[in-house]
C-alpha cells in the first residue's frame, strides 16, 4: 500500500487580523489569510514575482493562540494540511473552499504588530522555540534539540582563563 502526504509549510505575512469565533459546542475557530510571494528571472533577464494568497483556518487552543497573538503584516511560519469543503449557499448554489487547516504556527518577527501608544515595543521573538522547564525546575532550559542550555551563559558567553583578564 502506498503512503500519500497532504502537508503544507508556508512562510508568509498576515493580510488580515484573524477572525475567532465559536462552534455551537463551544470549540474555538480562527480564520486568517497570508501572502507568500515567488520571484524569478523571465528568459529576458528581468526580475518577476508572483504573489499567492491563503486562507488558514486554527481549532481549539491554537485558534485562541493565533487569535490574540497573530496581528495584520506580521511574519509567520505556519504548517498544516490542506482541506476543501463544500457548503449549499442561501441561494441554492454549491460553494467549495480549499484552505490550510493549521497544526503549527511560529511568530517570526514584530513587524506590523501594533504598539499601543506609551508602551515600548516588545522585542521580537527567537525563531528558536524554546521548551519552558517544568514547574519547580529552574536551573535549566532545553532547546528545540533537546540539549540543555546553561540559562547564565549569554548567546555568544566564552569560557574565559585567569591569563585573559587584564588585571
Amino acid at each position: 500500500m502506498s503512503r500519500s502526504v497532504n502537508k503544507v509549510i508556508l512562510i508568509g505575512n498576515l493580510t488580515r487580523d484573524p477572525e475567532m469565533r465559536y462552534t455551537p459546542d463551544g470549540q474555538a475557530v480562527t480564520s486568517f489569510g497570508v501572502a507568500t510571494n515567488r520571484r524569478w528571472k523571465s528568459k529576458e533577464g528581468e526580475q518577476k514575482e508572483d504573489v499567492e494568497f491563503h486562507n488558514l483556518v486554527a481549532w481549539g487552543k491554537l485558534a485562541e493562540l493565533c487569535s490574540q497573538l497573530m496581528k495584520k503584516g506580521r511574519k509567520v511560519y505556519l504548517e498544516g494540511r490542506l482541506q476543501t469543503r463544500s457548503w449549499e449557499g442561501k441561494d441554492g448554489v454549491t460553494r467549495q473552499r480549499t484552505e490550510i487547516v493549521l497544526e503549527d504556527m511560529v511568530l517570526l518577527d514584530s513587524k506590523g504588530a501594533p504598539v499601543e501608544e506609551g508602551t515600548p515595543e516588545q522585542p521580537a521573538p527567537a525563531e528558536e522555540e524554546v521548551q519552558l522547564p517544568e514547574e519547580g525546575k529552574t536551573d535549566e532550559i532545553k532547546g528545540e534539540d533537546g540539549k540543555a542550555k546553561d540559562k547564565s551563559k549569554g548567546a555568544g558567553s566564552e569560557e574565559v582563563s585567569e591569563d585573559e583578564i587584564p588585571f
